[in-house]
């Protein structure tokens, strides 16, 4: 049976892709020099966050995930980011191939979440192979790719922060339910607002309850961002 081993070599960001990407690039390695046909995989990639250190505003950044510091020692678990198949093609001992990993910007997404919260430095990520292997020099074989095996690799932040930066320059992202976008849209019609982010300005400008920001006395908090929407449209909001 051919034994496989995997390493991730490097990652970049995918100028050219319709949404956010990342290409991992990966060596493949068949034991004995052995031929292979093509090489059917599923790589699950896992973010193991016990494995960096994180600094104050980091650590603050983490909160809604893994709570106070004082309880990562048992909160402080992996975390899904992504699942993605990969068609090797045909090769003798050793090769190299991409990975490419569509991402997302949606902070509901607890790898996103985590992401967004990194100043800098690298993120700890465990790649794990399964697959089937089509192999023989002189006939056609099937094996199959172990459940074992596995690749460690640290992607720099500023590998995720250039990927996002392609594709929402200086912006964030927040997906909110139907109703709620409905809403929001009966409120820019009705007043006729060049922008969602006038719009939300406005809105936060209506229910302001008169503290201001720290440095900006023109700017407040509101008590209940949404209570402008639901009084002019007459919606609610779930």
């Amino acid at each position: 049976m051919t034994e496989f081993s995997f390493a991730c070599t490097g990652v970049r960001a995918d100028r050219y892709a319709a949404g956010p990407t990342l290409v991992f690039r990966l060596r493949v390695t068949a034991s004995g020099g052995a031929r292979v046909h093509a090489l059917a995989l599923r790589c699950q990639i896992r973010i193991e966050p016990a494995r960096r250190g994180y600094g104050p505003a980091e650590a603050d950044g983490l909160k809604d995930l893994f709570g106070e510091r004082s309880r990562w020692g048992s909160t402080l678990k992996p975390v899904q980011f992504a699942q993605v198949p990969a068609m090797v093609p045909g090769f003798t001992g050793e090769t190299e191939t991409d990975l490419v990993v569509p991402c997302t910007y949606d902070l509901d997404v607890a790898a996103s979440r985590y992401l967004d919260a990194l100043d800098d430095g690298e993120v700890p990520l465990l790649m794990l192979f399964s697959g089937t292997a089509f192999t023989g020099a002189g006939g056609f074989r099937v094996e199959p790719v172990p459940w074992d095996r596995e690749a460690s690799f640290r992607m720099p932040v500023t590998v995720w922060r250039e990927m996002l930066e392609q594709h929402f320059p200086g912006c964030g992202w927040i997906r909110l339910p139907r109703a709620t976008m409905d809403a929001l849209l009966d409120y820019r019609s009705r007043h006729a607002l060049p922008s969602w982010e006038a719009t939300v300005r406005a809105l936060l400008d209506d229910s302001a309850t008169g503290r201001a920001l720290p440095g900006d006395s023109a700017t407040a908090l509101p008590a209940d961002p949404f209570a402008a929407l639901t009084r002019s449209t007459g919606r609610t909001a779930p």
